[in-house]
């Protein structure tokens, strides 16, 4: 494989929403994003999210877990097959269980499988040698960010919020060089995002999200139900900091006796002001704010961002990025980073003590 060279990489993704896998193309030398490619989709279906929704919290060994890393490598082989071109493969994995204090993370999916099947060069576990560094292991899109702040011609700092099964910010200052440079970037999970809504859906109403916020919009907050939510002590605590899917999962016992509307409300706020308590720990007030992952396609969500928030909130695709598709990309992109040696997050991304390339590659 070359080496410090633009590569066509594609990356894949598979959140703990339990949407589906997405894989997106990249040209890149793991730097600067020179163009990018051709993306895809392939959701789980029904059957398929009740099996991964039955294995999270799980690690290898444990009960559904085989049977769910064959759902996610097949899944994966399927829509990675419907591409061409690529020079290396950037596969994260199903996220089933992350606790970077204890047991570690755990993501289903062997990228050595896909790549004697793909026959390409995969990189893969992502997450695990900044875990064992001492890292949070997550976020890990935030180098990614940087090179997006470079590609759209930020000037000031400003902050990319993925709001996915959980939320995380990737605060910038685009005027440094790299992303690994001091005061280049700070970023943290900001607390639950659409992980919680969505199983209270699946609980109240057997449908996977709300779609276009309409259930959220019929109901109100409940202010005593927030102000509970707000008092959990992972708000205050000094970033850098990660979350587990389920780590806030009594949300749905504080709204336990809402009707369907207000305890949808009710959570969507949750959501947004676990965002604006991020804000304080931002090194200065963004800009502006780039919202990517399904939580943008929320309107009642993005509603209550521009609200409660001093900068302009808007979808990425305000400045000409895929909010569907920028995780994948993100992947693609640390791949090619893996690739050329060069570090994937560092202490004010992960809080791992020095900067680390976390991955191996298979079939290179």
């Amino acid at each position: 494989m070359r080496q410090h060279q633009a590569l066509w990489a594609l990356g894949t993704m598979s959140g703990t929403s339990l949407d589906g896998v997405d894989a997106a193309m990249l040209k890149t030398d793991g730097q600067t994003i020179f163009e990018i490619g051709k993306t895809g989709y392939r959701a789980y279906r029904a059957e398929e999210q009740a099996e991964l929704r039955a294995a999270l919290g799980k690690w290898p060994g444990d009960a559904g877990v085989a049977g769910a890393t064959t759902l996610v490598e097949q899944a994966h082989l399927e829509l990675l097959s419907e591409f061409d071109g690529a020079e290396l493969i950037g596969f994260h994995g199903q996220t089933l269980a992350h606790d970077p204090r204890g047991r570690g993370t755990h993501q289903a999916g062997d990228g050595a499988n896909l790549a004697e099947k793909l026959g390409l060069p995969v990189v893969w576990d992502f997450r695990s040698a900044d875990v064992e560094l001492g890292g949070e292991g997550a976020p890990l899109a935030p180098f990614f960010h940087f090179a997006c702040a470079k590609w759209i011609g930020a000037k000031e700092p400003m902050a990319f919020l993925n709001l996915g099964g959980v939320g995380n910010i990737t605060w910038i200052d685009p005027n440094r060089e790299r992303p690994e440079d001091d005061g280049a970037l700070l970023a943290f999970d900001t607390g639950p995002a659409n992980a919680p809504l969505n199983d209270l859906m699946m609980q109240r109403r057997d449908q996977p999200f709300d779609r276009n916020g309409a259930l959220a919009a019929q109901g109100d907050v409940v202010a005593g139900a927030l102000e509970l939510f707000l008092d959990d002590p992972y708000f205050p605590k000094i970033p850098p900091k990660s979350l587990d899917r389920d780590a806030f999962s009594d949300m749905l016992d504080l709204v336990r006796e809402l009707d369907d509307a207000d305890a949808a409300a009710t959570m969507t706020g949750m959501a947004a002001a676990a965002v604006m308590q991020a804000m304080v720990h931002c090194p200065s007030p963004p800009a502006r704010l780039l919202v990517t992952g399904g939580g943008r396609h929320n309107p009642v969500m993005m509603d209550m961002l521009r609200a409660g928030l001093d900068c302009p909130v808007d979808p990425v695709e305000a400045v000409g990025l895929d909010g569907d598709m920028l995780e994948a990309q993100a992947f693609a992109y640390l791949a090619v980073r893996i690739a050329n040696g060069m570090p994937t997050s560092g202490p004010s991304t992960t809080g791992v003590r020095a900067l680390v390339g976390g991955g191996t590659i298979s079939g290179a």
